[in-house]
């Protein structure tokens, strides 16, 4: 059962994720096992991604972690991938992956003009609440995983900062909360 329309391709700026039901989108130090077991795919999940992605923004945290990340939606998606870094001298060259020292607003224009008219997904907590802040976030697709992980990197958190109300897209009542009802899986 899903109310989740189909991703469009329209030159939105996508907040893209899959967190964990307690808000994290890494375990500790940028951990990410936990996404590949047990948590099932839906028919035709990645290749939508494929097919309306455009560009990929991330962070250098993330880049470091994980130097493949060149490789998004595996061999079938061939974008760009652009890393936000202060430090863009000291990163390993990767193919598809160029290397940003600027400022967010300007890494999306960035992003956006090679996105040719399709999507980028920005795949950094960091990045993403600098965006949501400055207003140049178009929506926020999340796949909430049914497992907690009680630490790693949240998908938002600022210390200090405002609510941030969402309307949530294709929803008869956009400002309803969603329901969700697991049990504890047998170890």
């Amino acid at each position: 059962m899903s109310d989740f329309e189909p991703q469009t391709a329209n030159g939105k700026v996508l907040w893209h994720f899959t967190m964990s039901l307690d808000g994290f989108v890494t375990g500790p130090d940028h951990d990410m096992d936990w996404m590949s077991t047990g948590i099932s795919e839906r028919p035709g999940f990645i290749e939508q991604y494929v097919e309306t992605t455009g560009a990929v923004l991330g962070d250098r945290r993330g880049w470091d972690r994980f130097p493949d990340a060149g490789n998004i939606y595996g061999e079938a998606w061939t974008g760009q991938v652009f890393v936000l870094t202060h430090h863009p001298e000291d990163a390993e060259p990767a193919e598809r992956v160029t290397f940003l020292d600027c400022d967010v607003a300007e890494a999306v224009r960035i992003a956006l003009a090679a996105a040719g008219g399709k999507n980028v997904e920005v795949l950094s907590a960091d990045i993403g609440r600098q965006l949501l802040d400055r207003g140049l976030i178009d929506e926020i697709d999340l796949h909430i995983a049914p497992v907690l992980l009680g630490d790693g990197v949240r998908l938002y958190d600022h210390a200090g900062g405002r609510a941030v109300y969402l309307h949530r897209v294709g929803a008869d009542d956009p400002i309803a909360e969603v329901d969700v009802r697991y049990r504890p899986a047998a170890a």
